[in-house]
């Protein structure tokens, strides 16, 4: 069992018997849950360093943040540590430069939720994870899967850089959009998803709902969408009923459900569609997307949407969600795609169905 899983020794195993100084690349919130992982297994750490353009003189986490080029210019031989998502062409190949001149670990910290994805956690979900993998649809998939899970454990970035889907891959050879779609966008941001799909039907659609429950994000998506007839927009978050649920409002894309938050309305999909039919449903809802797919189970039983959801937000969702999905609906065939992305961020599964309802006009 498990026999696609080659990585034995985690991240935090490796740092730990480490003799050279480890220094960590970056500052935010990836870099706090490092730097606590890092305390916890008692990893030393020499020291923090950003790329020479970004350094003004500040400190981070007790650190004085220092130049790349100066450890350079100091030290021969250092472990990096890198502590900040990575999406840019550009910068993707500058952590691949770097990499080719010092070992360069990227550890893996959940997006939301606890605990340390190892191989001592794998072995603890070994039937989960090895269902899922027998039951993906191409082989393209097996060895994303198995790629993704020795990068969760090991922190080595060629496992994130042997195998990329670019989104004309994704949109054109798995999700294939029609020009009557009705979408339902689960964590719509600022329509980014939604100028994707008009990209590629050409700005032909059915209907289009979208759920975003961050103020800022919201008003950037009612900018974008405007009057268009057959798009509606709900500020809220998707959950599997209708309730209220505390929600932590941050910058950019990681405003999420939390312990601790202001009240917000929450919203079920089979609610919102009453019954009506739904074609294309994305998730991407920073780690709602368990209770997101309870509250649309009605509408994936019955219309076997084609699905697109986020994989990486909890240790959890790698094995949980593919589960879940084909629990929901055993006629969906699975698939699983990585977009360029330093960690294993845009990890996303893809669920698709041969024979789903087909829309019409008379389902408004």
């Amino acid at each position: 069992m498990l026999e696609f899983l080659t990585e034995k020794e985690s991240t935090w195993e490796r740092l730990k018997a480490e003799t050279r100084p480890i220094y960590l690349y970056g500052m935010g919130d990836g870099a706090v849950r490092i730097l606590s992982a890092m305390r916890t297994m008692q990893i030393p750490v020499a020291g923090i360093f950003a790329s020479d353009e970004f350094v003004r003189g500040h400190d981070f986490a007790g650190y004085p943040v220092r130049k790349l080029s100066e450890l350079e210019a100091e030290c021969d031989d250092f472990v990096i540590v890198l502590a900040f998502a990575v999406c840019s062409p550009a910068m993707i190949a500058r952590i691949v430069d770097l990499s080719k001149r010092h070992m360069l670990l990227v550890p893996d910290v959940p997006v939301i939720g606890g605990g340390l994805f190892t191989r001592a956690y794998c072995e603890e979900h070994a039937d989960e994870i090895q269902t899922v993998y027998q039951m993906l649809a191409d082989e393209r998939s097996r060895r994303m899967y198995a790629n993704i899970l020795n990068f969760k454990i090991s922190g080595k970035l060629e496992y994130l850089t042997d195998m990329v889907d670019s989104k004309d891959d994704v949109w054109n050879r798995v999700i294939r959009p029609t020009n009557n779609e009705t979408f339902v966008d689960l964590g719509a941001y600022t329509g980014d998803s939604i100028r994707e799909l008009l990209d590629y039907t050409h700005g032909k659609f059915h209907r289009i709902i979208a759920v975003e429950p961050d103020k800022k994000n919201y008003k950037k998506l009612t900018k974008f969408v405007g009057d268009t007839p057959s798009v509606k927009c709900y500020q809220c978050a998707a959950w599997c009923i209708d309730t209220e649920v505390p929600f932590a409002s941050k910058a950019g894309r990681q405003s999420a459900v939390s312990m601790e938050g202001a009240s917000i309305p929450a919203r079920s999909v089979d609610n919102l569609l009453a019954g009506n039919v739904v074609t294309l449903l994305k998730m991407d809802v920073e780690g709602a997307e368990r209770e997101a797919l309870w509250g649309a189970s009605r509408s994936i039983a019955r219309y076997a949407p084609k699905l697109m959801i986020s994989l990486y937000h909890r240790n959890e969702d790698i094995f949980e969600l593919p589960l879940l999905v084909k629990r929901i609906n055993p006629r969906y065939r699975l698939y699983i795609r990585h977009m360029p992305y330093i960690p294993a961020w845009e990890t996303n599964l893809y669920a698709i169905c041969d024979h789903p309802t087909v829309n019409d006009s008379t389902a408004t």
